[in-house]
């Protein structure tokens, strides 16, 4: 189902534009399930078990059609946050003990068809003779001088398959060491960039965070008058990004964009029991699900602390049997509070149009009160429907054209191709969801809110072709502009 403009009736979206937002903002409250969270950025630290391990800590995930090549679809999933680019020696290396994951629903079951699988080693030239990560200039990946480098498997798993090795033996782009060391970040990382097979490529890299925002929204939403706003919290930090475009038929169901365009992404990390010993960690025991990330926001907001950390080690299919959380989506925090510190009326409880968003994507055939079709898998015509599964999912339409001239605000501001349909780098998911959250309608935002958090881009562009992400910052945080 392709949407190119609004629908007529402006109460109706209304409705869907609180929702798109909300998505964001109260997803966070709905289905994330588990922990006592720190509650930084997207999903940066979010619950407690997680935040003390940050490198298999997801912090965003996107999904959308890439801008300069309308028949595929970028995924990128993030990692490790709030890096400080001058965090020698050992900077910022992807654990070696884990699955990174990037997981595809294309039949609406909560569970995925299609599972794209990062996992890394070590080659580590250092030992006993130096604490460099690099003992010289580095210009290529394979320069004898990168002292430290990471390999990499890329597997495609589809359920009741054999696994496929896309990649074998990738090298991921290192940390950014700084200009004296690395001169030519984008180089690296053009090297880092690896071609599959049937077409797509995959690069794993260290990139600025795209995420923005004023993270002061935990200080009483901004002050409490609206007087911490305008600074970018993130703008400096870097992550750890895993980046992979793919055509769109391979992850239609059944192949077939046409028939069945929805589809629905999380990234989770899988990781195993480490024994300690004196100067040593060996893994052990099957592999858990430490974390996980769909809509940006989820495990943030409006999950009570006692809950996030069982929502990052639940799969979706469970989120519907979650009665605490699913209380969350119909009676969420975060209106009642905007309310008490601005004034500004809280919507009408029970929000069962939350359930739509964050439970079963926008669609008619969802029962809810929206009245849409935008990028729920019940829009897919070859699927099952009787295993149609509510479940928190970053939800895309791929047929959705390409907007030309993208707009922050995404759905809410008349853009079908932003946020909550997919996620694209610039959608600006804060300012959405304060917007949605408080009853704003396409064209028609609240007065009082318009300036939003003040922060409506990152610290450094994105790029115009894949992966999209901007090279990582080399300078001190505390001197970022």
């Amino acid at each position: 189902m392709t949407l190119r403009r609004k629908p007529a009736g402006l109460s109706r979206w209304k409705s869907a534009a609180l929702l798109l937002a909300l998505s964001t903002a109260v997803a966070g409250a709905a289905l994330a399930g588990p922990g006592a969270g720190v509650g930084q950025a997207s999903s940066h630290r979010e619950a407690p078990l997680i935040a003390s391990d940050p490198q298999v800590d997801n912090t965003d995930v996107y999904a959308f059609s890439s801008p300069d090549k309308s028949d595929t679809v970028t995924l990128v999933a993030n990692w490790y946050p709030f890096q400080e680019p001058n965090g020698g020696p050992n900077f910022y290396p992807f654990a070696t003990d884990a699955h990174y994951d990037i997981n595809i629903d294309s039949q609406g079951t909560g569970k995925p068809d299609l599972t794209y699988r990062w996992t890394f080693r070590n080659e580590d030239r250092r030992g006993e003779k130096t604490f460099l990560y690099n003992n010289g200039v580095v210009n290529n990946l394979t320069d004898r001088t990168l002292l430290f480098r990471q390999h990499y498997t890329l597997q495609e798993l589809r359920a009741g398959r054999p696994p496929v090795t896309l990649v074998r033996d990738g090298i991921a782009a290192p940390s950014n060491v700084g200009q004296a060391s690395m001169p030519n970040y984008g180089r690296l990382r053009a090297q880092a960039t690896r071609h599959l097979p049937g077409g797509g490529q995959t690069v794993a890299s260290q990139a600025a965070d795209p995420f923005f925002l004023d993270l002061r929204v935990f200080d009483l939403l901004y002050g409490g008058n609206l007087s911490e706003t305008g600074h970018n919290t993130l703008n400096g930090y870097n992550v750890n990004t895993l980046a992979i475009q793919v055509p769109k038929s391979a992850l239609a169901f059944h192949g077939n964009t046409r028939r069945n365009p929805v589809i629905g992404v999380w990234s989770s990390t899988e990781r195993r029991t480490l024994q300690l010993t004196p100067g040593k960690a060996t893994p052990t025991g099957p592999y858990v699900q430490v974390s996980r990330l769909g809509n940006p926001l989820i495990n943030e907001v409006v999950v009570p602390a006692g809950l996030k950390d069982r929502f990052n080690a639940l799969p979706p299919e469970q989120d519907h049997n979650q009665p605490k959380i699913v209380a969350k989506v119909l009676d969420p925090e975060l209106p009642k509070l905007i309310q008490a510190i601005y004034g500004i009326p809280a919507p009408a409880t029970p929000r069962t149009d939350l359930q739509e968003i964050f439970l079963t994507g926008i669609a008619k055939a969802a029962g809810g009160p929206l009245a849409v079709d935008l990028n729920s898998q019940l829009l897919n015509k070859d699927i099952d429907k009787g295993r149609f599964v509510p479940a928190e999912e970053l939800r895309l339409n791929m047929s959705t054209p390409v907007t030309a001239s993208p707009d922050r605000l995404g759905v809410l501001d008349g853009d079908f191709q932003g946020f909550p349909n997919g996620r694209r780098l610039g959608d600006d998911v804060i300012d959405i969801a304060i917007q949605v959250m408080e009853g704003a309608t396409p064209g028609h935002l609240i007065p009082a809110l318009a300036a939003g958090d003040g922060v409506n881009g990152p610290g450094r562009p994105f790029t115009g072709s894949f992966p999209y992400v901007a090279l990582p910052f080399t300078g001190a945080v505390n001197q970022a502009g």
